[in-house]
This record gives C-alpha cells, structure tokens and sequence, in this order.
C-alpha cells in the first residue's frame, strides 16, 4: 500500500473510484500517476465533490434526470466547468459500485484483460493502465454514452459517440428537447 488518506479532493486527474471491502479503507482511488487508498467510500467522496463545485449529489443527479429521462445509474456532472464528469458502474447505493471519470476512458474492451479471466470486460484508460470489469461492454458503453450526453448539456459541448452495439442513437426531441431513443416507426426518424 503507498498512500492511506482520511479524505481525497476528486480532481482533473481522477480515473477512478473503487469500492474497497478493506479495514484500513473503503476506496482506492486511480489516478493518471498513482494510486491511494482512501479511508471514505467512493459515495461519500462523490457528493463532496459536488459540493465544493458549489452544488449538491441530488441537485446534479436530480437534473440529469430532468434533462434525460434515465433514472438508473445516472451520471454525475461533478464539476461542469473544470469537465469533471463520472458514471456509476451499477446503482450508487450497492457496495460494489465503482465510478469511472469520462475524460479519461479511451476505449471499453469486450472480455476479460491478461489479469483478469472472470471479467467480462475492460476499461482501457488514456494512460494505458487497463481496469477489468465485471460488468458488460455493452453496459459500460451505454453508461459512457449517458455520461456524453450530460457534458453535452452541461456544457454545451457536442461529443460524437457512436457505438455499433447500441440498439439507436440518443437524440434530443425538436419540441422539449429532451433527450430520447428513436425507434423505427418514429416521424423523426423515417420522415414524414
């Protein structure tokens, strides 16, 4: 273990918030350069996070919601202006919940890494450092693509995601501008 911590600041440099089941601590925490073990779960560090961005984990949670229409596993605009967004990997309140920070994701792999065999996916970030996960591919990139969608809100910043194994693309609805799945059949869509 190099750094044991009482309290962490989530910051630019964040990768990652895993959940610990450990004595010393509830949470390692992977960063560009290091990795710390911190003595909080990643819940905790999340909603203070959000506060010292000057607003409240149900706040941002509860206008994501607004603005998607997702209420499950919702992602977290953490710090718009310093584009610190993060999504949970299952529901916040499960002991097991990791939160992946959207700036630094190069690509969601299908299938286990060397390291791990029972993971049924990977996490490569933009350092190289590769995280297995248990949870799908197809469940990640859905949750990164969620996450695009709350920076495109938030900030204003158009993100061209496109993922082959996405059933349909998110778009925003012409009079509410919410934020919606098309399906065939939709005048949107096929024209009118």
């Amino acid at each position: 273990m190099t750094e044991l911590l009482a309290d962490y600041q989530v910051n630019k440099h964040t990768m990652a918030l895993l959940a610990a089941a450990q004595l010393e601590y509830e949470t390692v925490v992977l960063e560009q350069e290091r990795q710390l073990y911190v003595k909080q779960p990643p819940l905790q560090l999340i909603k203070k996070a959000c506060l010292d961005a000057g607003s409240t984990y149900d706040g941002r949670r509860l206008a994501i919601i607004y603005h998607t229409g997702s209420r499950k596993k919702v992602p977290i605009p953490i710090n718009p202006e310093k584009n610190i967004f993060a999504f949970p990997t299952c529901s916040p309140a499960s002991f097991s919940c990791y939160w992946i920070f959207y700036r630094h994701i190069f690509d969601i792999e299908t299938g286990p890494s060397v390291e791990n065999s029972s993971a049924q996916s990977t996490i490569v970030f933009t350092n190289g450092q590769q995280l297995p996960m248990k949870e799908s591919a197809y469940v990640l990139k859905k949750q990164q693509l969620r996450t695009a969608l709350a920076i495109s809100k938030f900030s204003g910043q158009m993100l061209a995601v496109h993922y082959e194994n996405l059933p349909s693309q998110f778009i925003s609805h012409p009079l509410n501008g919410r934020l919606y799945q098309p399906v065939s059949g939709d005048s949107l869509i096929d024209g009118p």
